[in-house]
C-alpha cells in the first residue's frame, strides 16, 4: 500500500477553508525510504534526500515567518499500531494559514519538495491550533488569534 506523501486536493481545500487568525502548528511524522525514489534516478538514501529538502526549504519557511517549535526522534510506539514507526517527528509553526499556503506556492519551495517526495515512504501531517501548556493532563488553554 502506498504511503501518504502529499495532501489530496480535497484535504488541502478543507485546510484552506479552515482559515482563522493566528498561528498554525503542523505535527509532522515522517517515515523515510531506505533509498530515495527520485524520478530522475538521482542516487541518495532517504535520509540524505530529506536533509536536502530541509536545507533547500528552510530559507522559505524562515522568510514566511515560520519555524520549528519542537523536534524529536521517535523511539517506540507505546500506544497505537506497532507498524507505524516514524523516523522523524517535529512541529512546525506558521504565522497563519496563508503563510503555509504561501510556502507551498513558493517557487524555491516547489523545487525543494522533490527531495521530500523522494525521501518519504509515509507521513502524517496534522494541523493543530497552538495551546499554552499547563501543569497536568488536559490542563491547556488554546491560543486565540
Amino acid at each position: 500500500m502506498p504511503g501518504h506523501i502529499d495532501p489530496t486536493k480535497e484535504r488541502f481545500a478543507l485546510f484552506r477553508e479552515m482559515d482563522r487568525p493566528g498561528p498554525v502548528h503542523m505535527l509532522n511524522l515522517i517515515r523515510l525510504r531506505p533509498v530515495a525514489a527520485y524520478e530522475d534516478g538521482t542516487q541518495a538514501t532517504g535520509a540524505e534526500a530529506y536533509a536536502a529538502y530541509g536545507r533547500d526549504s528552510t530559507p522559505v519557511l524562515r522568510d514566511l515567518g515560520g519555524r520549528i517549535v519542537w523536534a524529536g526522534q521517535p523511539e517506540l510506539m507505546l500506544i497505537g499500531p506497532a507498524d507505524e514507526a516514524w523516523d522523524i517527528a517535529f512541529i512546525a509553526e506558521y504565522p497563519s494559514v496563508a503563510a503555509f499556503v504561501g510556502m507551498l506556492r513558493d517557487p524555491e519551495y516547489r523545487k525543494a519538495v522533490r527531495h521530500r517526495q523522494a525521501a518519504v515512504a509515509d507521513s502524517r501531517l496534522i494541523r493543530m491550533r497552538p495551546g499554552v501548556p499547563g501543569v497536568g493532563f488536559g490542563d491547556m488553554t488554546l491560543v486565540e488569534g
